[in-house]
Order: structure tokens, then sequence, then C-alpha cells
């Protein structure tokens, strides 16, 4: 099993593009798989894999303490890995076909008001490079909505500040062009002519967003930053990697933007992940509607 476990992350890499990552998720939860069926089960081959089998699986992980969420994430590796064996003819039958996914609470994701956001980015006033430097990942954070791991892998080339797009990789290797506003410009223009002129001093590097030592952003330097201006600035939120993405969704849909473009821009592959994000208005106004009506 291990050997077609290895194919099929060759192929996932190699066909369809996916990220490092993702291959990685999808590595360790089929290896637990095959390392339970082996233990359990005495099967080496996924051939002798049944559906009782992997119901046994999943309900060994939920005695196990795994919250739904990941039981669902490994139950979908597995399914894809059966398709992929069903497919390439290494068995005739998917034993996943029948098997209920465990249902989940759809998590209503936490969003930051216009007075948060407002309050963050007047945080990050100063004339030094990190404050304009800072300033503009906020800002293009908020007006285009990319993954943390997006932002920062973006260059130089990556902005049109005179059309005002920027042009990301998202997941699978995808490129998105994203409209930005006149705000998020000025901060770029301004980081990008002064902030980061100064942090390179005559350096050359390719990445738009620079720490002090000349070297892309980290991720985790990305979100240190974002806690601390949050902290700054009063928010009692909780934030925490993607706030600033679910509040730019939310606020497009909040101001009469429709769900298919909101979804382009996000990069979501199904319109249902999009759609979490009319419930937070749903949220929001049953909220209003509570606390201004009479008999709220």
């Amino acid at each position: 099993m291990k050997a077609l476990i290895a194919e099929f992350l060759s192929y996932l890499s190699v066909e369809r593009g996916l990220a490092r990552n993702t291959l990685a998720a999808y590595g360790r939860d089929l290896e637990a798989f095959a390392r339970y069926q082996e233990a359990s089960q005495g099967v080496k081959s996924p051939e002798t894999v049944t559906r009782e089998m992997i119901t046994a699986y999943m309900q060994s992980q939920k005695k196990a303490g795994l919250s739904t969420t990941s039981i669902c994430r490994s139950l979908a590796a597995i399914r894809m890995f059966y398709r992929f064996l069903v497919r390439e003819n290494f068995t005739r039958e998917d034993p996943t076909d029948l098997i209920d996914t465990p249902k989940i609470w759809q998590r209503i994701p936490d969003v930051l008001s216009q007075k948060e956001v407002d309050a963050m980015l007047e945080a990050t006033q100063g004339r030094d490079w990190q404050s304009q430097r800072d300033r503009a990942v906020l800002e293009l954070f908020y007006a285009s909505g990319v993954r943390v791991s997006e932002l920062v892998g973006l260059k130089t080339d990556s902005v049109n500040l005179e059309v005002g797009f920027v042009r990301c990789i998202g997941k699978g290797s995808k490129e998105r062009i994203i409209p930005v506003g006149k705000r998020a410009v000025e901060a770029l223009i301004k980081y990008i002519e002064g902030g980061r002129r100064k942090i390179l001093r005559g350096r050359i590097a390719d990445a738009l967003f620079v720490s002090r030592l000349g070297k892309k952003m980290s991720r985790q330097s990305i979100w240190k930053q974002i806690k601390l201006y949050a902290r700054k600035a009063g928010v009692k939120k909780t934030i925490k990697p993607h706030t600033l993405r679910h509040t730019f969704a939310t606020h497009l849909l909040e101001h009469g933007a429709d769900l298919r473009s909101v979804q382009e821009m996000l990069g979501h592959s199904d319109i249902s992940t999009t759609q979490i994000y009319t419930h937070v208005d749903k949220e929001r106004l049953r909220t209003i509607h509570k606390k201004f009506h009479p008999r709220g």
C-alpha cells in the first residue's frame, strides 16, 4: 500500500499541482490509514480493504479524540486515493462509495468591523520603514483578501500600481488577478519608494515584502505584525491568520458584491466554500435586529 500511496502523491504533485503542505497532509492521513489497516486487520493491499474496515478506522479516530473536521479531512484523502486507484486500474472497486461524510457544524469565521479595521490601519502610522511596510501589508491584505501564504509569495512584479491589481498564485498553482483600491495602491507606492529602499540599501530582492535583513517575510512574521496592530488598536476579538481575509469577503457582500465575484477574488474552486460569508452577514443582521428592535 505504501508504494501506491507514494504513486498517488506523485500524481497529485505532477498532474494536479497541489501545494507542498497539502501533499504532506494527504501523505500523513494515508500513512496513518495504512498503518491502522495493517496493524488491526493485517491488510497490506488496498484492494482487500472493505467499507466496514474504513468505517472502523473512522470510529477509531473518533475514540482517539480527533475532531470531526480532522476525520472528514482524512476520509477525503482516502476517497481521492481510491478514485485514483480505480481510474488507474490498481483496484476494481471503491470501498468509500457509500460511506457518509460525518456531519460537521459550519463554523462562522470571526470578522472585524469597519471601525476595527480602520483602527488597526491607524495604528501603523509612522514615517519609519517598518511602519510603511506594515501599513502596506495591512492595506493590501484587506484590499485583496489573499491568503497569508499568497501574501508572502508576492514579488515586486506581482502588483500593477498603475492599473491597481495584484496577481497571486493560489492553491494548485492557480493564478488569479484581484483589483485593489487606491488606498492600498498609495500605501504600496510609499513603501516601495521609501521603506523598502531603506531596508534593502541597494541590495536586490524579488520579494515584495521584506524583513529588516532584506529577506522575504515569513508567514509567522506577517502573523506577528497583524496581532501587534490588533493589540495596539484595542481589538478584543481573537485574531487569526485569515481574519482579514474573512473580513474582506464579508465587507464586500455587505456592500452588495455578488457571490460569484467574491468567489473568484478569494480563489475558491467551489462556491459552497464562499457561501459561508452569506451566513456571516445573516448573523450580523440578526444581531442588529436584536439590539435595535423594540421586541428584539
